[in-house]
């Protein structure tokens, strides 16, 4: 079986201007929901192989709470950051594993989960959890943007 997981970062704290978008954390709101949606996924039962993050700041913290729940390391992989839809897929079906949770950013993370969810995802809020899974170890079938079910979970 082949799963995909899809997570917006959580909120990030917009702050001083100063700061460059790269850098922002996540705030009050987003630091509550990452480790509450985090172990909901890992109560979930989904068996992952691979926690892949963005770089930024706020999806690399909200990545961490996944893989501290999940028993997994977290992947940095800077392509993630503003990635389109397509790079994320690709960049989780290169891993050569079942399993892959992805963090990162709009509207990369919208376009993609509206495309493998045919079009039931309208939007992934920030801290949206979005799981995928295939009847296949063949990451084929999921790049495809066919999926044979859909399980979507938001907060």
């Amino acid at each position: 079986m082949t799963t995909l997981v899809l997570v917006r970062h959580a909120k990030s704290d917009w702050g001083s201007p100063q700061l460059a978008d790269h850098d922002r954390p996540l705030n009050a709101r987003g630091m509550r929901d990452a480790p509450v949606q985090a172990r909901r996924l890992a109560e979930s039962g989904v068996r992952l192989d691979a926690v892949l993050s963005s770089t930024a700041l706020r999806a690399r913290t909200t990545a961490s709470f996944f893989g501290a729940a999940l028993g997994l390391d977290v992947e940095l992989d800077p392509e993630l950051y503003g990635a389109p839809a397509g790079l994320l897929l690709e960049s989780a079906a290169a891993r050569g594993v079942d399993g892959v949770l992805v963090v990162a950013h709009d509207p990369g993370m919208t376009i993609l989960a509206d495309r493998l969810s045919d079009g039931a995802i309208g939007r992934m809020p920030t801290c949206a959890v979005a799981t995928f899974r295939w009847d296949t170890d063949d990451w084929a079938v999921a790049t495809s943007l066919t999926p044979d079910a859909a399980t979507v979970a938001l907060p």
